[in-house]
């Protein structure tokens, strides 16, 4: 499982959510065969999202100017966008079901594609139990999003718009 010590030096924190004050933090990490442009857009398109995120099953616009709700594992999710500077990085902070967390992306072009790195800082009551009860459950989700983000990058992709089968 990573640590703080894990966490990678270009990527950028809001106040509250550095790794260090994190009750659950993981990464994860890989090159998908895509350049970057088409990581980014797979990660922003957010009401596409419940076709390849696992765990999620549904995307709404949120109350609130540019934030949306969730749906992950049958608990609701208020998502706010954070970092956004297209092509290099991405990030959002939720608030929901007992906990608040703030998941950071960073793309890099490197030969063959892009190398991407995610992060994830989660902070809360159902944080601190998840950590006890399965120290794992956080980074297993952190590398599906990545598998699943190389799978719909990579070779035979769909780009037509089509819906992936997950």
């Amino acid at each position: 499982m990573s640590g703080a010590s894990d966490r990678h030096p270009d990527i950028h924190w809001p106040s509250g959510f550095s790794p260090d004050q994190a009750h659950s933090f993981c990464q994860a990490q890989a090159v998908v065969d895509a350049p970057p442009e088409l990581a980014f857009s797979l990660l922003t398109d957010v009401p596409r999202w419940p076709e390849w995120v696992p765990g999620l099953t549904e995307v709404r616009a949120g109350p609130l100017a540019r934030s949306f709700e969730v749906w992950f594992h049958g608990h609701r999710f208020e998502m706010f966008p954070g970092e956004h500077v297209p092509y290099a990085r991405v990030g959002w902070s939720g608030v929901g079901a007992g906990v608040q967390l703030y998941q950071a992306w960073l793309l890099t072009a490197v030969a063959g594609g892009t190398h991407v790195v995610t992060e994830n800082v989660v902070r809360g009551p159902a944080a601190k139990s998840l950590a006890v009860l399965s120290p794992l459950s956080a980074q297993r989700l952190s590398s599906l999003w990545v598998t699943q983000l190389e799978r719909l990058s990579g070779p035979g992709r769909q780009d037509d718009g089509a819906q992936p089968e997950c």
